[in-house]
C-alpha cells in the first residue's frame, strides 16, 4: 500500500507537484521485498543544466530534449529566466531557450532562485560575453566535502575577468575588449572547472589549451552541444582540450545523454533487494566500468537496444573498488554499491578518493544493522591503482549483516538514495526524513518506487 498523508488529503504518492514539495517530506518505508519492473533514465542531470546554461552563448533559440523533471533543472531554468531567457515547456521532456531578451540580474534575485545549488557559478563565462559582468552568490550544494571554486576563479582570471569578493558573494567583470584565450593547466580533472573553461573558451578570443581536463561522457555530451552552435573543439588522450574562439554562436537542438548515476542507481538496487530491474535509455558504453564492478559482485545484466536489465547472479562477493574521474568507478556510484555489499559474503573495501566526506552516510547504515568501518584517512594496499590523495577516505563493509528498520535523515542526494535502498532492503519499517534532496536528481523518483513494487508512504 503506497498513501501520501498530510494533514488535508490521503492520496497516491505523485512527484508530479514540481517544486512545492514542503521541507521535512518523509517517506514511511515497509521494507523485506524485491524491486521489480521498468524504470526509465533521461537526460543526464549533470549534462542538461549544462546544456540550458550554454544557451546563453546563443545567438538563436535552442531546443534541448529528453531534459529529466528534477529540482537541479528547475533551479537553472529560474536562474536563465532571472537573467531574461525566455524558457519554454514544449512538452515530451522538450525545453525551448531563448537568449534574445538576456539581461543582468540583481545578486539578491540570483541568490532566491539558486538555493543550495552550486549551478550560478557556471553561468559566469556566457554572461561575461554577453554582459560583461557576473555575479556568484555564496554556493550550496551537497554536504560531501570541500568542494572550492579556486578552480573556476583561477580560470576565469586566465581569460581576464577581474573577480572582487563581497560580503554578499564574488563579482565577475570582463575588460573593454572582452575576454581572450588563455593556457590552463587543472591540478585535478575537475568537472565544473573543465565545463567552466569550455563555456567560456568558445567566446574568447584567441585559442585556449586546457591540460588535465575532465573527459566525462557528460563533457563530451557538452563539446557536442558547443560544436552543434558552432565552437571549435578538439581534444587529445591525455586530457588536452584545444578551443579555437569564434565571433559568435547559434543555437542548438540536442538531445541530452542518458544519466548514467541514475541507472547505476537502479542496478544497485536490484542488487540490494535480490530485485530484478529494467532500466530504459541505459547504454553500455559510458557504464562499462560500473558494469564490470557489478559483475565481480555476483550481480548479472542484459544489454537490449532500449535498456539494461539488472539482477543478482547469484550470491553477491565482496569487492575491492576505488573510485576516480572518468574513466574510473565515479564516486556518485559508490554510495548506493555499499548498500548491496553490506549482503555480500565477506570483507568489501571503498576507497573514496574524490570526496573526503562523502562516506559519512554509512553511520546511518551501521545503525540499520551494517558492518562498515570508516577509515578518515584511508589506506594503501597492494591492490591500489589510483594514486593516494590526502582527503581520501576508506570504508571496509564486512557481510553479509541483515538490515533493520530505522530512522534516518538525508545527509546529500546519493546518500539520500542510498537510505532509501537500505530501508526496502531492510526487514521492518524505517523513516527517512528529508527526501526533498533525491528530487534534486531523480526524477519522478516515488513514481518509479510505486512502479517496482516498493511498500511505501509519503508524509508531508
Amino acid at each position: 500500500m503506497n498513501t501520501l498523508v498530510s494533514d488535508a488529503s490521503a492520496a497516491q504518492p505523485s512527484d508530479s507537484s514540481g517544486d512545492s514539495d514542503p521541507m521535512g517530506r518523509m517517506l514511511v518505508i515497509r521494507g523485506g521485498r524485491p524491486l521489480t519492473g521498468r524504470v526509465e533514465v533521461k537526460g543526464a542531470k549533470n549534462l542538461a543544466t549544462k546544456a540550458m546554461v550554454a544557451a546563453l552563448l546563443g545567438e538563436t533559440e535552442s531546443v534541448l530534449r529528453d531534459v529529466p523533471d528534477i529540482s537541479d533543472v528547475h533551479v537553472v531554468r529560474s536562474l536563465l529566466e532571472v537573467h531574461g531567457v525566455t524558457v519554454t515547456d514544449e512538452g515530451d521532456d522538450v525545453l525551448r531557450l531563448d537568449p534574445s531578451g538576456a539581461v543582468s540580474a540583481h545578486f539578491e534575485e540570483i541568490d532566491a532562485h539558486a538555493g543550495a545549488s552550486r549551478i550560478p557559478i557556471l553561468f559566469c563565462g556566457p554572461l561575461l560575453h554577453l554582459l560583461g559582468q557576473a555575479f556568484i552568490p555564496d554556493l550550496g550544494g551537497c554536504r560531501i566535502g570541500d568542494r572550492p571554486i579556486d578552480f573556476h576563479l583561477d580560470a576565469l582570471r586566465a581569460f581576464g575577468a577581474t573577480v572582487e569578493k563581497l560580503p554578499s558573494g564574488i563579482r565577475l567583470s570582463a575588460p573593454a575588449e572582452g575576454l581572450h584565450g588563455a593556457d590552463i593547466t587543472l591540478p585535478y580533472p575537475s568537472v565544473g572547472a573543465t565545463e567552466q573553461v569550455l563555456l567560456t573558451a568558445v567566446r574568447a578570443k584567441g585559442t585556449t589549451e586546457l591540460r588535465g581536463a575532465a573527459i566525462e561522457p557528460e563533457i563530451m555530451d557538452l563539446i557536442a552541444v558547443l560544436q552543434k552552435m558552432g565552437a571549435i573543439i578538439s581534444y587529445e588522450p591525455n586530457r588536452v582540450i584545444f578551443i579555437e574562439g569564434v565571433d559568435s554562436l547559434r543555437g542548438y537542438d540536442h538531445r541530452a545523454i542518458f544519466d548514467r548515476n541514475e541507472a547505476a542507481s537502479w542496478a544497485c538496487a536490484a542488487l540490494a533487494t535480490d530485485g530484478d530491474i529494467f532500466v530504459g535509455g541505459a547504454k553500455q558504453p559510458e557504464m562499462l566500468t560500473f558494469l564490470n564492478v557489478f559483475r565481480k559482485a555476483g550481480g548479472d545484466f542484459d544489454i537490449a537496444e532500449d535498456g539494461i536489465r539488472f539482477r543478482r547472479g547469484g550470491a553477491l562477493k565482496p569487492v575491492v573498488v576505488e573510485t576516480d574521474v572518468h574513466p574510473g568507478f565515479m564516486t556518485d556510484w559508490q554510495q548506493p554499491l555499499i548498500v548491496a555489499l553490506t549482503q555480500a559474503e565477506g570483507v568489501s573495501t571503498v576507497h573514496e578518493t574524490v570526496y573526503e566526506n562523502r562516506l559519512g552516510f554509512t553511520q546511518a547504515l551501521n545503525k540499520m544493522g551494517a558492518d562498515i568501518v570508516v577509515h578518515p584517512e584511508g589506506f594503501a594496499s597492494p591492490e591500489r591503482r589510483v594514486a593516494r590523495r590526502a582527503l581520501e577516505q576508506a570504508a571496509v563493509i564486512t557481510g553479509p549483516t541483515p538490515l533493520h528498520g530505522a530512522d534516518v535523515v538525508v545527509p546529500d542526494l546519493r546518500g539520500g538514495y542510498s537510505y532509501v535502498i537500505a530501508a526496502l532492503a531492510a526487514e521492518g519499517t524505517s523513516h527517512v526524513r528529508g527526501v526533498e534532496i533525491i528530487r534534486r536528481g531523480y526524477e519522478k523518483f516515488f513514481d518509479k518506487l510505486t512502479a517496482l513494487g516498493a511498500d511505501f508512504d509519503v508524509v508531508d
